[in-house]
């Protein structure tokens, strides 16, 4: 039988801040796994937001196949908005109710295709158990009630399941999930949750999700949260610690270390919904470094037109859309189009317009996303948008656009054949490790540059 595996997923943690925090004292898990195992650069989806990101790692595929298209969204089929927590003042702003349902439950129960398949779907499918701990895609097979007096609704999830208290499959005397962020209570259980787990040997496949390193990086910036990064080792630890020690935990386990998105500065915010403020047949959805526009029934004007009122945005960096079929990359006036051709692109313009990395294959994606808006919109540097309550991050960090910065993911691995280069290939290098077969939407993704 092939090693378990435990995948660790450090919300926002960029290449640069792991690389230079394992010179250092106060990281010691980070630090030993890196020293044993295989490390490199990889490549998020976009827009690189955090609940599209996850989509993609726990399903193996880009957002026209799970159909998450941003943290903020328009539901055509129920016309309103969706919002999964943009900041609590959005959440407000959108509804908290239906906010707070739309994140823990209709994400993975309603909004997630069916089209996709989570790791928790296919390896249970195979007899195996997995676990997840606090992780935002969760989507499995085993039906979970609510431990809050009061909530009805069930999960569906993974069969050793622990979501911040609300719902868990087990009792692990970990404390209360949401107190403090800013010290980092969410991480703190999860760290206790994670040691209970590893104690017992309790799964074969586990996400271990810390979500906190995020949270402080936004407040302080990409490259100043080393405090909120050594409490997430930590949280490591504790699991190294459960197993035995660093060298019996990876006797046992084969591990995946990995972020979700990166981030950037930020320090100035602009209202993308400003350029069509006189136009009710349009609407924004925004948010952190990507935006959407759609069109409401009425509206005279096609993407290209919307499109070119944006031209002289000095924050709208890269706008995207569809027409007869192609791709549109369009910036300042000038056009880049774009479409798949026999696993490369036939392109028709300056390539450099769309000279991210993984542009081509990134892009044409978000795009082709039901849910997705008739433009996406990625932001220049510097600048966020606002959303939808006004709040922004201006003076930290940042993230969603398809810069480099904002797409570059620290990949780490310990135990396992494959080596990702994207995070679209983390869930495909799980079930080889296991023997399983990848959807087939995995096993024919083409990466052109």
């Amino acid at each position: 039988m092939p090693k378990k595996v435990v995948l660790i997923v450090i919300d926002g943690l960029t290449p640069a801040m792991l690389e230079s925090a394992v010179e250092r004292e106060d990281v010691p898990a980070l630090r030993f796994l890196v020293e044993h195992g295989e490390y490199g650069r990889a490549i998020t989806t976009f827009p690189s937001l955090t609940p599209v990101c996850l989509s993609s790692l726990v399903t193996g595929a880009h957002p026209d196949v799970h159909g998450i298209p941003h943290l903020v969204w328009f539901h055509r089929g129920e016309q309103r908005l969706v919002e999964y927590g943009s900041s609590f003042s959005a959440i407000r702003a959108a509804g908290t109710t239906r906010a707070i349902r739309d994140a823990i439950f209709n994400m993975n129960q309603e909004h997630l295709s069916r089209n996709a398949v989570t790791l928790y779907e296919s390896l249970e499918g195979a007899g195996l158990v997995t676990a997840a701990v606090n992780m935002v895609c969760y989507r499995g097979p085993a039906r979970h009630a609510a431990t809050v007096p009061g909530v009805a609704r069930p999960a569906f999830g993974p069969s050793r399941f622990f979501y911040y208290n609300l719902f868990e499959s087990d009792v692990t005397g970990a404390p209360l999930a949401i107190r403090t962020r800013a010290r980092g209570s969410v991480d703190e259980y999860a760290r206790v949750v994670g040691r209970w787990l590893v104690t017992r040997d309790g799964f074969d496949f586990l996400v271990f999700y810390l979500p906190d390193y995020d949270f402080a990086s936004h407040s302080a910036g990409p490259g100043a949260a080393h405090a909120a990064l050594a409490h997430a080792d930590r949280a490591i630890v504790s699991l190294l610690e459960a197993a035995g020690g660093p060298d019996e935990f990876l006797e046992r386990y084969a591990v995946l270390l990995c972020s979700d998105h990166g981030q950037t500065h930020v320090d100035r915010n602009v209202r993308l919904q400003e350029p069509f403020a006189t136009n009710p047949d349009v609407l924004v959805t925004a948010s952190n470094r990507a935006g959407m526009v759609y069109r409401l029934p009425g509206c005279t004007f096609d993407a290209r037109e919307l499109a070119a009122q944006l031209d002289e945005r000095e924050a709208v960096e890269t706008v995207l859309f569809l027409e007869e079929g192609e791709g549109v990359a369009r910036r300042e006036g000038e056009e880049l189009r774009f479409a798949p051709a026999g696993g490369a692109w036939r392109t028709s313009g300056d390539k450099s317009l769309l000279g991210y990395p993984d542009g081509f294959t990134r892009a044409w994606a978000a795009l082709n996303n039901p849910n997705a808006g008739e433009l996406i919109v990625s932001a220049a540097p510097g600048f966020e948008f606002a959303d939808l309550a006004g709040r922004h991050h201006a003076g930290g960090g940042s993230h969603g656009s398809l810069r480099r910065g904002d797409s570059e993911v620290p990949m780490l691995t310990i135990g396992l054949e494959a080596q990702p280069q994207t995070i679209v290939e983390v869930a495909p290098a799980v079930l080889e490790h296991f023997g399983v077969e990848s959807p087939a939407y995995a096993r024919s993704l083409t990466s052109a540059a």
